[in-house]
């Protein structure tokens, strides 16, 4: 095998697939249990890294279908969304355990619009929430994603220290993440995400992934 033909692990892209969480909230969407396993089977077949399996605090029926696909997929890392909360990060905990590769997905507002109005509080404590949040996932798994959401419109330089943060109290994922309504709100804002990424990579260890 030429050293062309050899794929490092490193550079491989990842496919990290949420039809059975932010995908479900497409206008007219409603999946049951048995429709979403159908789905996670399919995805597995067709080689994704990663299924986000849901959001198990939501509902009773959240919670039952990510757990039916932690205990029925195998091959991809199975993962469900949690915000910040002990009770949201303990109930993705219960839903994924039995998965062969579970991961906790945690995710908190990072941009000024959204910590005032929508979290109503101040940076500072977000920046708390994050370190709690991360180190309560650490105690279930070593596999802990975390994401600042609404990084479009984020201060790039917060956002980094947040996710520094996370990084400090071993999360493995970075995904910084801008709704599709936001993304294009001008060029500066729409380039965000890059220039967050470029301004954390020289931070993130080789054992971590930036998504």
């Amino acid at each position: 095998m030429s050293k062309n033909e050899v794929r490092n692990d490193a550079d491989r892209v990842l496919i990290f697939d949420t039809t059975l969480r932010d995908g479900e909230q497409s206008p007219g969407i409603s999946l049951n249990k048995q429709e979403k396993l159908e789905i996670a089977h399919q995805l597995s077949r067709l080689g994704v890294d990663v299924i986000e399996a849901g959001f198990p605090i939501t509902s009773p029926g959240d919670f039952e279908s990510v757990q039916a696909i932690a205990r029925e997929v195998q091959g991809p890392v199975i993962c469900g969304l949690a915000r910040t909360s002990a009770q949201d990060i303990e109930a993705v905990w219960k839903a994924v355990q039995d998965s062969e590769r579970p991961r906790i997905h945690i995710v908190i507002a990072t941009s000024d619009l959204h910590i005032e109005r929508k979290l109503q509080t101040t940076r500072q404590d977000v920046k708390g929430q994050v370190r709690a949040a991360v180190a309560q996932a650490r105690e279930y798994t070593e596999d802990v994603e975390f994401s600042p959401e609404d990084g479009s419109r984020s201060d790039i330089e917060y956002m980094a220290e947040v996710i520094q943060i996370a990084l400090e109290e071993g999360a493995t994922t970075i995904n910084v993440r801008a709704p599709a309504s936001s993304a294009r709100r001008s060029p500066r804002d729409s380039t965000c995400s890059g220039d967050a990424r470029y301004a954390m990579s020289p931070a993130i260890p080789r054992s971590s992934q930036l998504v």
